[in-house]
């Protein structure tokens, strides 16, 4: 029965679901604060459907991936072995972390590139337990004027952001929603 939830929970119509949620990530990426309903996934406990489709999108054979906290048990493990081939790591050699914030930190343990080259950072899927368009007020690339995100807090988003072009981005997730904060994004 395990190994029957393992291999259940992927796209069902892996070319077409794929693409509708790789579009509705890079929108949420290019647009920062905007949230994005994604279906198609159904991960084991006690990831959300949108963590599922994010690490569906996004991992693969080579993009290792640390699971913090919570989020680290054997269903999971064998869902990600199984669907993306993602290989498990520790923070410090991590392409993409998933968690809840209190788990995840502390930031400093992910790779956030380097002068020469600042796209060698990780990417924090963060499950939240709302994801709302109200909060921290946001600000750069990608938004009009402003936008209000739920975030879990400010401080930290502000530090990563005074590290551009270097630093972490982060997509939050919750139930079936997604929404981005790259770190380009300034936080008030």
């Amino acid at each position: 029965m395990r190994e029957a939830a393992m291999l259940e929970g992927g796209f069902a119509a892996p070319a077409t679901d794929a693409a509708r949620a790789f579009r509705a990530v890079m929108e949420a990426m290019a647009r920062p604060g905007t949230i994005h309903e994604v279906t198609g996934a159904a991960p084991p406990a006690p990831l959300s459907v949108a963590a599922g489709v994010a690490l569906l999108t996004l991992c693969d054979s080579d993009t290792p991936l640390h699971l913090a906290g919570p989020a680290d048990t054997d269903a999971v493990r064998a869902w990600i072995a199984f669907h993306t081939g993602a290989p498990l790591t520790g923070p410090g050699d991590a392409m993409f972390a998933l968690g809840r914030w209190a788990d995840l930190g502390p930031l400093s343990a992910y790779p956030a590139g380097t002068p020469d080259y600042p796209d060698r950072s990780a990417t924090l899927i963060v499950e939240s337990d709302r994801l709302e368009a109200r909060g921290a007020r946001l600000s750069g690339p990608g938004i009009r004027e402003s936008a209000v995100l739920s975030l879990p807090e400010t401080g930290a988003f502000r530090a990563n952001a005074a590290l551009y072009p270097m630093g972490l981005d982060f997509l939050f997730t919750c139930g079936g929603r997604i929404a981005a904060l790259p770190r380009s994004t300034r936080v008030d």
